[in-house]
């Protein structure tokens, strides 16, 4: 098994250095000095950053989203292990569940060609929803993992896709997710059943690798990035649950993966998965560069915020040396 989980860490770096470092970090340069002049209009930094947890990328363990407990606890996926996991502030690791190997390896997985638990996210009850792309029919889709229980698929999505980003609204005890490779945010009860495309909308697409990516619900809309295009953007919930039309409200943001509202209105924190790089997006679009490699961050995939406490996800999928855990400090 220990071998099998290397060769899928290594096939993972090597694709992922190849279409990763494809994201241009030139643009990423340019785009850091086009706004670096709007950072005098807040005052909001990030410090005090410290890894925290370091993951063992020999067994796959590379974190690829987050969900927190009320408590402060994170609960992580490790993306090539296809594991969920457990992990204190202090960094004790405790791995809760591993979802079954697909019998062709993951092979026919969309893009990657390799079988990969992504999103992750935690009911009030402690339930666990996490999404699973393994290209084929049997594995590919929506998975529960109830406290103590086994984890359970509860809604099958297309093997042809990639799912990705998950996003609840406990209001409607509805549960949002992107496919990044066919461009799609899908709708699916908390109960489970059958997916419906809630958003096919051309901004979700990709341009060649990877599209729709990290999602989330706030105030009134479902909000989603574009890996490929390096956009935010905001889709209102019409009445009856309806998508209404694409908003696009920031640009430029190269390898943007993950990102997490600051408690401010419509700022949030987004991961650059390309450049390692944690950027604060300002409601007027522009943005500014907060946690950099110099902090820790190995290809970051996920923020969350607890209080003024920040903690990012680094996969190092590219870097292929150190996935961890950072936590910092959000000065508002």
């Amino acid at each position: 098994m220990l071998k099998k989980l290397s060769t899928a860490a290594v096939t993972t770096a090597v694709t992922l250095t190849v279409a990763v470092t494809g994201l241009a970090p030139a643009t990423a340069t340019s785009t850091s000095s086009e706004t670096s002049a709007s950072a005098t209009s807040t005052t909001a930094t990030v410090d005090n950053a410290r890894i925290v947890a370091h993951f063992d990328l020999a067994k796959g363990r590379m974190p690829e989203n987050i969900a927190l407990s009320p408590g402060g606890t994170a609960y992580v996926t490790f993306a090539a292990a296809r594991q969920i996991a457990q992990v204190t502030p202090s960094g004790t690791t405790r791995i809760l569940a591993t979802l079954p190997e697909p019998a062709d390896g993951g092979i026919h997985t969309p893009v990657l060609g390799f079988a990969l638990t992504t999103g992750i996210v935690r009911a009030h009850d402690g339930t666990l929803y996490v999404l699973y792309a393994t290209g084929t029919d049997d594995l590919t889709g929506l998975w529960r993992l109830r406290p103590g229980g086994e984890p359970r698929r509860i809604a099958a999505l297309p093997a042809t896709g990639l799912p990705n980003g998950l996003a609840l609204d406990p209001r409607t005890r509805t549960l949002y997710i992107t496919d990044s490779v066919l461009g799609t945010i899908w709708s699916v009860p908390t109960s489970g059943g059958t997916p419906t495309a809630w958003s096919t909308a051309p901004e979700l697409a990709s341009t060649g690798f990877l599209g729709a990516n990290g999602l989330k619900i706030h105030r009134g809309a479902v909000w989603a990035t574009n890996l490929d295009r390096g956009t935010l953007l905001r889709i209102p919930v019409l009445p009856g649950g309806r998508a209404g039309r694409v908003q696009t409200r920031a640009t430029g943001l190269t390898g943007i993966d993950d990102f997490a509202f600051t408690g401010r209105g419509d700022r949030v924190l987004a991961t650059l998965n390309g450049p390692s790089e944690v950027a604060l997006v300002r409601r007027d679009g522009t943005h500014s560069t907060v946690l950099t490699a110099a902090d820790g961050l190995q290809n970051p995939t996920s923020v969350a915020l607890r209080g003024d406490t920040v903690y990012v996800l680094s996969a190092a999928y590219t870097t292929a040396e150190d996935p961890n855990l950072v936590l910092a400090h959000l000065n508002d």
